[in-house]
């Protein structure tokens, strides 16, 4: 094999090496059964198998109690915008949004076109990119639930600690950092997350959910828009993402063979560590774009003192290898994204690359 990238997308996002290696040796033939896995029926026992074991691999590692149930969907978070305001909006209900970044208030933007919303909380004005304070949330009292954005891609800013709603249902989009550390998911009434930036490739929508959140949602709701019929199904209702969620159980498989949830965390603080101490240290060379205490470990954003200087930069970037470190095109600027899999030699290559350019420049 050629040197690999020095890969740093948002996503869709690095995987680990060894998980591409072994679908690699099952691709053609899946455990002797003369076929890839991507030929079979989502009814056969082989891929039930791996739908019900990808399942409690995810509530493993959560160290989920009883009463969650893990299912499989498509269209990405974007539909699960759409889908929980659907079955959970009834008559006379508001749902309430904290408004942390982009992909907050697209949820927001959805839930506006089905029913009544409320923001529960939002960014603070001026100064870098941040995060809303949680301690003191307006929650209107028909509230259906509380929606949060655990991180923030595009801002680069990641929430280090979640409310206690009590009885209230509280429900967050974790595409981006979900699995990449310890947290108590008992928490939640509902967790979601595009597959294709920490789980595996895209193509699968990863939904935790306690089993009675939808007991009074609408009947009246198109079938594949009801989470019902994802529940009663075992999410085998229609044909799923077969090889998406292969591939989501070898990198589950990988997680905890690598010590887990706490060993996820240390080895992403780490990494991330390299790149923020880079950028802290460059006397103004670099600089970050979200205060320090919302950091991500997940999406670095940062800029240098031009845009010209920028686009150097990256050039010489993509020539040593490096991919994906352009900022979101809706903000710009440079973002290094740190997911799981990223190894801790890309993030030190990075460090490196870094002060190089910062030595050449000065």
């Amino acid at each position: 094999m050629t040197k690999r990238a020095y890969n740093f997308n948002a996503g869709p996002a690095a995987l680990p090496l060894e998980v591409l290696e072994q679908a690699q040796e099952q691709f053609v033939e899946y455990k002797g059964i003369g076929m890839s896995i991507m030929e079979i029926s989502h009814r056969s026992k082989e891929y039930e198998q791996v739908n019900d074991e990808t399942q409690q691999l995810i509530k493993e590692l959560l160290e989920l109690p009883e009463g969650y149930k893990v299912l499989f969907m498509q269209g990405g978070a974007s539909t699960q915008f759409t889908m929980l305001a659907m079955n959970l909006l009834t008559a006379g209900k508001t749902g309430s949004y904290v408004m942390s970044g982009a992909w907050a208030e697209k949820a927001y933007q959805e839930a506006q076109l089905l029913g009544d919303v409320a923001i529960a909380a939002s960014l603070r004005e001026g100064g870098l990119l941040n995060l809303p304070s949680i301690s003191e949330l307006k929650l209107p009292e028909n509230s259906a639930y509380l929606h949060i954005t655990s991180n923030e891609t595009i801002a680069g800013t990641q929430f280090t600690a979640f409310p206690d709603t009590g009885s209230l249902p509280l429900i967050a989009d974790m595409s981006s950092d979900i699995l990449s550390r310890k947290f108590d998911a008992s928490k939640f009434a509902m967790i979601y997350a595009g597959a294709q930036k920490n789980l595996g490739p895209s193509g699968v929508t990863v939904v935790i959910v306690r089993e009675d959140l939808f007991k009074d949602a609408p009947k009246k709701i198109p079938t594949m828009l009801s989470y019902s019929t994802y529940l009663k199904n075992n999410s085998l209702y229609n044909t799923p993402p077969v090889y998406s969620v292969y591939m989501v159980n070898l990198v589950l498989k990988w997680i905890k063979k690598n010590g887990g949830l706490a060993a996820m965390e240390v080895r992403n603080r780490e990494k991330a560590a390299l790149i923020y101490n880079t950028i802290d240290d460059s006397r103004g060379f670099y600089e970050g774009l979200a205060e320090k205490a919302d950091r991500s470990l997940m999406n670095i954003t940062f800029k240098l003192q031009s845009e010209e200087l920028e686009k150097k930069f990256l050039k010489e970037a993509v020539e040593q290898g490096f991919v994906g470190l352009g900022g979101h095109r809706s903000v710009g600027h440079l973002r290094a994204s740190t997911y799981n899999a990223v190894p801790y030699e890309s993030c030190k290559a990075l460090a490196d690359f870094m002060l190089h350019f910062q030595k050449n420049i000065g």
